[in-house]
């Protein structure tokens, strides 16, 4: 008797928040067939999109004009405890890291400069198998 087929992987649906339009277009280019993807500019505008529907993950840079990313990430693990949430930052300080992780239940901390592939991947792996 033939196996059955695993049933295929929903797609996931993903927030990145950055206030850098060029990298915003650059990275939506790249995961676009690995994600559906949106984005927003800052907190403020994350948090609009947040409130109209419901994402698997949110990917966002730590410098942000107004909130800065660890505390939106950290309200967000309050308000939506099954989001995941991946940091993405320039501080490259173990002890920063740790304690980001630590404080907003973060699935990652990507250092950057990033590539695609890693935010790809650590989007995978927030997800499990």
């Amino acid at each position: 008797m033939p196996e059955k087929d695993p049933k295929p992987r929903p797609v996931p649906v993903v927030l990145l928040v950055d206030d850098e339009p060029l990298l915003l277009d650059s990275l939506g280019q790249e995961l676009q067939d690995s994600c559906k993807l949106y984005t927003a500019a800052s907190a403020a505008e994350a948090d609009l999109r947040l409130a109209a529907r419901r994402y698997d993950v949110v990917v966002c840079d730590h410098m942000l004009p107004g909130e800065q990313g660890l505390d939106f990430l950290s309200r967000i693990m309050e308000l939506m405890p099954s989001t995941k949430r991946i940091l993405i930052t320039g501080y490259t300080s173990p002890e920063f890291i740790s304690r980001s992780i630590a404080i907003a239940g973060l699935s990652a901390c990507l250092v950057k400069p990033v590539r695609a592939s890693e935010i790809a991947a650590a989007i995978r792996a927030a997800l499990g198998p």
